[in-house]
């Protein structure tokens, strides 16, 4: 029995919310060329970023930077949300994924609209 209400305390203290001030980086990775570039983050929180960017009609008047990528964090609903981008001469593009439970909750917007 001690055993069990030991292996309960642990398991509470590791899924407590994390201090934003300990959230860590657990990957970063970036490449950047002289006519793309591409990067990826993410931290111990579940928060991260993806992003891919691509010079499109070089040395024209058409010349243009094409971007896809993807952002993710868990809201305080304990829902992982996930954003998925495109941004090019036709402006930035989300789709916003959220996980089962349908409609994002106005809480979660409202932290969104700061």
């Amino acid at each position: 029995m001690k055993l069990f209400v030991i292996l309960a305390v642990i398991a509470a203290v590791t899924a407590a919310p994390q201090n934003p001030q300990d959230v860590q980086i657990v990957r970063y990775d970036t490449n950047n060329g002289l006519d793309s570039y591409s990067f990826a983050w993410e931290l111990s929180d579940g928060s991260k970023h993806e992003e891919q960017g691509q010079l499109k009609n070089q040395g024209t008047d058409d010349e243009a930077m094409s971007v896809q990528g993807q952002y993710g964090w868990v809201g305080p609903d304990g829902v992982t949300y996930i954003v998925t981008y495109t941004a090019d001469e036709n402006g930035f593009q989300p789709q916003i994924q959220q996980g089962p439970g349908g409609a994002i909750p106005s809480a979660v917007v409202a932290s969104l609209l700061g």
